[in-house]
């Protein structure tokens, strides 16, 4: 994208294009989304970013009017395979600020020198700076949300130190921690109502996407494979909340998600979901919602899909018919590739039966239930050591369900954020009594690759034979094919229920 295009999205405030770079006034010191409000500044006085850290490193500080650091991620990072990609995955989850650079370095299978190199040169920024981005934005939704003390929030946002933290917040946002707290903003703008600070219902964040979201597909997409003590889905279509548990690196954590999208009637311009997280340990504050971002397809581009899918004649009418349709991942790895083997040549609701009985079984008991959760879902190491009696499955899948989680366990098949898609594949199908289907399932969802087509699902092939299409047509749908898949698997479903008017 030229800086001319992008000097155009800034005049007409585009909003499909917050997230994919940033832009900065060199006359006022300040960086926005390019959908900001404000007046919109001369060419000459304008540079471009490809990332908030690229911006605050060149010493830009973040507008207070369009919060850039609140957008949603680049779309690139959902397509790219690479090991820039892949970087920026893993850095979302907080691996920096767990392992460091070194950490980082390691899971890539790089030096830490090139991933340094390589970073700087297509980002601007570097690991450490990307990282420290994030975490000024985490102590931002703290400062803003809850009462906790400025100390407690410096080592929860990740800072090695107080003074650290502080002069960050002065550097990014010109204003010290206690200036930021007492300037929350305490009315709606056009990005949305602002969430009030933190009580008993947990951090409150607003989790943004861009363009139109389809939230009813995806809370009937997790509606029917949700496990009893994992998760649950409170009230009626249209206004329901999505409830489930986390495992998370410092302990564990419940997340809440509201269906109704907050933005514009239309979804023109992207809006945002309402999360609330419930936390043991503060500091899994990024990594929770970066895992709950991917679950919901969140830093997803509807525009660059629909227009490529509403290209065919075959899918045009679905693209039609269910604007910004997602592809849903996983806040969970390991939970995820556990459940696609128990879901292997069985229905929907017999793989969400087995999943049930493996909570119940083995899952790990919260200290304190909440509502119908109960349970995080069974470690794999647990699993990798247990019989599985209790599931009532054949011998040969039970051994392939514990062949898993050992593989799991030690290493050998990588699910992590970034792990490499291929090589992931690659060793899913080495384990006995794994195949193309499962893998493909698990790459699609747990490694989040918008390009997986499984050739051998009955509901799939029956959604492509109601719309007219073959296998032989699923090129032109690279690289979207997995939305692709969910526009045939919801071609059968009912049309989706009218919109409310807003007031």
């Amino acid at each position: 994208m030229s800086e001319g295009s992008k000097y155009e999205a800034v005049c007409s405030r585009d909003a499909r294009f917050d997230g994919d770079f940033f832009f900065a006034v060199t006359t006022t010191g300040i960086y926005c989304r390019p959908s900001c409000p404000a007046t919109t500044p001369k060419p000459q006085n304008v540079r471009f970013f490809p990332t908030a850290a690229a911006a605050q490193g060149t010493g830009f500080r973040a507008c207070r009017r369009c919060r850039p650091d609140a957008v949603p991620g680049s779309a690139a990072w959902n397509v790219r395979a690479d090991m820039v990609g892949r970087a920026m995955r893993l850095i979302g989850d907080g691996v920096v600020d767990r392992e460091g650079v070194a950490g980082l370095a390691r899971r890539l299978g790089y030096s830490a020198r090139q991933v340094q190199r390589q970073l700087n040169a297509e980002l601007g920024a570097g690991p450490v700076a990307l990282a420290r981005a994030q975490r000024s934005h985490t102590a931002r939704i703290l400062l803003q949300t809850t009462p906790l003390p400025i100390a407690e929030i410096a080592f929860a946002a990740g800072f090695a130190s107080v003074r650290q933290f502080n002069d960050t917040i002065r550097e990014i946002y010109a204003l010290t921690p206690t200036q930021l707290r007492a300037a929350r903003p305490g009315k709606a703008t056009r990005f949305g109502p602002v969430a009030q600070p933190a009580g008993a219902g947990g951090i409150p964040l607003r989790l943004a996407f861009r363009g139109p979201y389809a939230a009813a597909e995806v809370f009937d997409y997790l509606q029917r494979r949700a496990l009893t003590g994992v998760e649950e889905i409170l009230g009626a279509r249209g206004a329901r909340t999505y409830r489930r548990t986390l495992r998370l690196p410092g302990g564990s954590g419940i997340a809440e998600v509201d269906e109704r999208p907050g933005g514009r009637a239309d979804g023109s311009g992207g809006g945002w979901l309402e999360c609330r997280l419930h936390l043991s340990e503060l500091r899994d504050l990024t990594t929770a919602t970066q895992r709950m971002r991917r679950l919901l397809d969140l830093d997803a581009d509807p525009y660059a899909v629909a227009d490529h899918l509403g290209q065919d004649p075959l899918l045009a009418a679905l693209v039609a018919r269910r604007r910004g349709l997602r592809s849903p991942g996983t806040c969970d790895g390991h939970e995820l590739a556990v459940r696609a083997v128990l879901g292997q040549q069985v229905s929907v609701p017999a793989g969400r039966k087995l999943g049930t009985a493996a909570v119940a079984a083995y899952g790990e008991p919260l200290a304190e239930p909440s509502g119908g959760l109960t349970h995080l879902f069974p470690a794999v190491e647990d699993l990798a050591g247990a019989s599985l009696a209790a599931l009532g499955m054949p011998d040969s899948r039970r051994a392939t369900l514990r062949t898993l989680a050992a593989a799991l366990a030690d290493g050998t098949v990588p699910l992590d954020a970034g792990a490499d898609r291929d090589q992931a594949e690659k060793e899913l199908l080495n384990l006995r009594g794994i195949g193309p289907w499962t893998a493909g399932y698990i790459r699609m969802r747990a490694l989040g690759d918008p390009d997986v087509l499984l050739e051998g699902d009955v509901a799939v092939l029956a959604g492509m034979r109601n719309s007219g299409a073959t296998m032989a047509d699923s090129d032109a749908w690279r690289p979207w094919r997995s939305y692709a898949m969910h526009y045939f698997w919801n071609a059968k479903a009912q049309p989706p229920a009218p919109a409310p008017v807003a007031p």
